[in-house]
């Protein structure tokens, strides 16, 4: 890791790309003053990912960290836990078959109108190997595109959509094997919403490709055939190794992430092991 910018008793170390950052030296477990919660926000900025080790928060600190970044967002086709309606407990038990929840690219909840600025992900239960999560740099990626390319996306509106995973007739409906979880599959959402397909970041003013391969299912104006070609193209180019960062878990540790510029993957390779997490989401704006 690169050292990065300090803020105070903040230490900020970021990955060698700039994409990515481990903040130490503040505790998560008590409300933070304006001026660290400014340092917070501008590695968060900068960095995109935030992970912050030896942060054992019970569920009320986690919630209250929450808000202090925001207003909780909206998280639906997934049941909250009993008398939490804003936090999700993402768990997996030793024996469980069924593949392991997030594992497909994708940004948070981008099908709502105003998807989720921020995800916040706790370590309860670590298991001793794999469950890493991948983070592709959505920013960096559209600043490599020529110009040319550049140009013939601005005016693109992609259509996403809930359906593939939490449809009708989507992925968890067929599920024959047993989940932990409890998934709210739905005809709800099967419905469709259209964002700008390049997202101009509302605090730092950068551009990011704002698609996925979950949740964007065409783009306006263009043919199926069409649009699978533009998407095609930016998924193979979004997903090279150089935009990548792999975020391995320890137990007690907070994860931040910006939906707004990043897409994620949850790696499974825990089969034999409990894994518990705990899950809030910002509420976001309108992409622009």
């Amino acid at each position: 890791m690169a050292d990065g910018a300090t803020s105070g008793p903040i230490q900020v170390r970021a990955e060698d790309s700039g994409f990515g950052a481990e903040v130490t030296g503040v505790d998560l477990t008590k409300p933070l003053p304006p001026s660290v919660m400014a340092a917070i926000r501008d590695a968060w900025a900068r960095h995109a990912v935030l992970s912050f080790p030896d942060q054992p928060l019970s569920l009320d600190e986690l919630e209250a960290f929450t808000l202090q970044m925001g207003p909780f967002g909206d998280d639906p086709f997934i049941a909250p836990m009993p008398g939490r309606p804003n936090v999700l407990e993402l768990r997996r038990e030793p024996d469980e078959k069924a593949p392991n929840f997030g594992g497909g690219w994708h940004s948070d909840w981008s099908f709502q109108p105003a998807p989720p600025a921020a995800t916040i992900l706790r370590s309860e239960v670590t298991p001793p190997v794999g469950g890493d999560t991948l983070f592709i740099d959505a920013a960096r990626a559209y600043d490599d595109l020529s110009p040319t390319m550049q140009a013939m996306l601005a005016p693109l509106r992609a259509i996403h959509s809930a359906g593939r995973p939490y449809g009708a007739e989507g992925l968890f409906a067929r599920e024959t094997e047993k989940r932990a979880m409890k998934i709210l599959y739905s005809a709800e959402a099967d419905k469709t919403h259209p964002h700008p397909l390049v997202r101009t970041h509302p605090v730092t003013g950068r551009k990011a490709l704002f698609v996925s391969p979950t949740y964007t299912v065409g783009v306006e104006g263009l043919t199926d055939m069409e649009a699978d070609a533009v998407l095609g193209f930016l998924y193979k180019h979004l997903l090279q190794d150089k935009y990548r960062y792999r975020h391995k878990w320890r137990p007690g540790m907070v994860l931040m992430w910006d939906n707004r510029c990043t897409m994620h993957f949850a790696e499974g390779g825990y089969d034999g092991h409990l894994r518990v997490m705990h899950r809030t989401t910002v509420a976001g704006d309108v992409p622009v």
